[in-house]
C-alpha cells in the first residue's frame, strides 16, 4: 500500500497549488469574495451535507468565483487530500500493537478499499482538467464527464465499503471508532463533491 501512496503524494502536487493560493489570500480583501461566497452557497444546496459543503470551498471562493469547473475542480481537490490523510492515518493502526488480529484484518481492508478510492479521484482530477478545453466537443465533453461521474461514485462505494469490515458488537472498541469518523467525514466530503460533479455535467449536457 505505501507505494500507491507515495505516487498519490506526487500526483497530489499536481492539485495542491489550487488550493494553498486561495488559502493563503487574505478572503475579505478580494472583491469577489462575497459573490463567490453566495455562489458556494447556492451551489452546495444542492449537496447533502450543505455547511460541510461551505465550510470545505469557502476560503478558497477568491480562486472559484463564478465558475462552475474551478468548483468542481476544487471539490474533487479538497477530497483528494481529505482521504490521503485519512487513509495514511488507517495505515499507521496496522502497525499498532493493541490491534487485535480482527482489527487488524478489517483495517487492512479499509486500507486498500481508501486507497482504490484514491486512486479514482485522481483520475478524476485528471479528466476534469481535460473538461471545458478549447477544441473539446460535446461528444467528448459527455465522455469526460460521465468518467468522472463514475470515477467520483466508485471513490465513494470504497469509503463505505471500507467500514464493511467493522460490522457486529464483536468489532466495537477505540479502533473502529476512530475509523468511523475519519471516514464518515470523508464520505460525506465526496458525497458533497459527487453532487457539485453531477450539477456541473447536468447543467452543460442540455
Amino acid at each position: 500500500m505505501e507505494p500507491k501512496l507515495t505516487h498519490l503524494c506526487y500526483c497530489l502536487l499536481l492539485f495542491l497549488p489550487l488550493l494553498s493560493q486561495s488559502a493563503i489570500a487574505n478572503p475579505s480583501s478580494s472583491p469577489n469574495h462575497s459573490k463567490g461566497i453566495n455562489f458556494i452557497v447556492s451551489s452546495c444546496r444542492t449537496t447533502r451535507y450543505l455547511t460541510l459543503c461551505i465550510k470545505c470551498l469557502a476560503p478558497f471562493s477568491s480562486h472559484i468565483r463564478h465558475n462552475e469547473n474551478r468548483l468542481a475542480q476544487t471539490a474533487l481537490a479538497v477530497t483528494l487530500v481529505r482521504v490521503r490523510s485519512t487513509t495514511a492515518y488507517v495505515a499507521k493502526l496496522t502497525k499498532a500493537r493493541s490491534v487485535k488480529r480482527r482489527e487488524y484484518l478489517a483495517v487492512k481492508d479499509c486500507v486498500e478499499n481508501l486507497g482504490d478510492g484514491l486512486t479514482m479521484l485522481v483520475q478524476s482530477m485528471r479528466e476534469m482538467k481535460q473538461v471545458g478545453r478549447s477544441g473539446r466537443g460535446r461528444a467528448e465533453f459527455m465522455w469526460r464527464m460521465s468518467n468522472v461521474e463514475t470515477w467520483v461514485s466508485a471513490a465513494l462505494t470504497d469509503e463505505t465499503t471500507c467500514l464493511d469490515g467493522f460490522d457486529g458488537k464483536v468489532m466495537d472498541g477505540v479502533v473502529k471508532m476512530a475509523i468511523r469518523r475519519r471516514v464518515v467525514h470523508v464520505a460525506r466530503v465526496t458525497s458533497n463533491a459527487l453532487a457539485l460533479v453531477n450539477r456541473f455535467a447536468s447543467r452543460h449536457k442540455s
